[in-house]
């Protein structure tokens, strides 16, 4: 956590407009740079990663990069546990809906703020759209799911046969609320938690129950929303000081991973071009690239 602000802490500083998301002011002065990193520890009982992430409004993705040596399922109660809510935005309008899958985030600029929401991606084969704009363009409680013939066919197979069409209801996969985006995709709830961070979904976009009913209740049709897939954000703020953020990429097929388990990452020409025009610590760089533990980490060294 190289030159990250860390603060002891057992609740969501973040100011939140409501319960559900964590809620940060969208800075006026060029910067992109929002939020502390929290710290906290295992309490006991049954705890897991996914019930602290979903205490601070995490996805499993989010813990598990930040806290790579911690067991997911059983972690020892005790252990230092670190919250990744400072962030880099994504480098995109700051208008209605953001998601970007590697980072398993979705944000809602609404108002001068912006909500943080973590969700759950398409699988592999299956994966949720990028470099993609579009619309909010309805909204429905108690949405049905009608499941394709090759997804009726993969259930059946599991011995889990389906309706043509599953009813409304706390059983279904889409959740309590829908917001349909293009002629067919939607952003839904789940009746299955444990995915919100994952790989899980059959392209959609994933959300906990109470963060879709907020999302639903808030997000008029007709918003913007815009799919971006960017594992590697940067930003040089207003005081100098460069920040780079860089989480696992999204493997495309079972082939990208090296030896490592990691898929390599591409940069893009405006990142590549960014750290080619500005002045940072090669070895630092490399060393985040390598953690890719999702934090926004200083690069240089700022004059002061």
């Amino acid at each position: 956590m190289n030159f990250v602000k860390a603060f002891l802490c057992s609740a969501i500083l973040a100011s939140a407009v409501d319960a559900y998301a964590v809620t940060y002011k969208v800075p006026t002065d060029g910067s992109r740079l929002v939020g502390e990193v929290l710290v906290t520890t295992v309490p006991g009982g049954n705890a897991s990663l996914e019930s602290i992430a979903a205490e601070y409004q995490q996805g499993l993705s989010n813990i598990m990069e930040a806290n790579p040596k911690v067991d997911p399922y059983s972690p020892k109660e005790g252990t230092t546990i670190i919250i990744p809510q400072q962030l880099i935005l994504p480098d995109t309008v700051h208008e209605g809906i953001v998601v970007n899958s590697a980072e398993m985030r979705l944000y809602y600029y609404h108002n001068g703020l912006v909500d943080v929401l973590p969700v759950g991606i398409g699988q592999l084969g299956k994966d949720t759209p990028v470099d993609w704009v579009t619309k909010v363009e309805r909204k429905k409680a108690g949405p049905t799911w009608t499941p394709t013939a090759q997804t009726r066919a993969e259930y059946a197979a599991k011995g889990e046969p389906l309706p043509p069409v599953v009813p409304a209801g706390k059983d279904n996969p889409m959740g309590l609320y829908a917001l349909y985006v293009g002629r067919l995709f939607a952003i839904h709830g789940t009746n299955a938690n444990f995915g919100i961070g994952l790989r899980v979904s059959h392209g959609c976009i994933r959300l906990r129950d109470p963060d879709i009913e907020y999302l639903f209740n808030n997000v008029p049709v007709n918003t913007r929303v815009q799919f971006i897939n960017e594992p590697v954000k940067v930003t040089k703020e207003p005081d100098g000081g460069i920040y780079v953020e860089v989480h696992q990429p999204l493997s495309t097929n079972m082939n990208d991973l090296n030896s490592t388990g990691y898929s390599p990452i591409t940069l893009k020409p405006a990142i590549r071009n960014f750290f080619i025009e500005n002045d940072v610590d090669k070895s630092l760089l490399d060393e985040i690239f390598n953690n890719r533990n999702g934090i926004p980490e200083l690069v240089n060294t700022i004059d002061f």
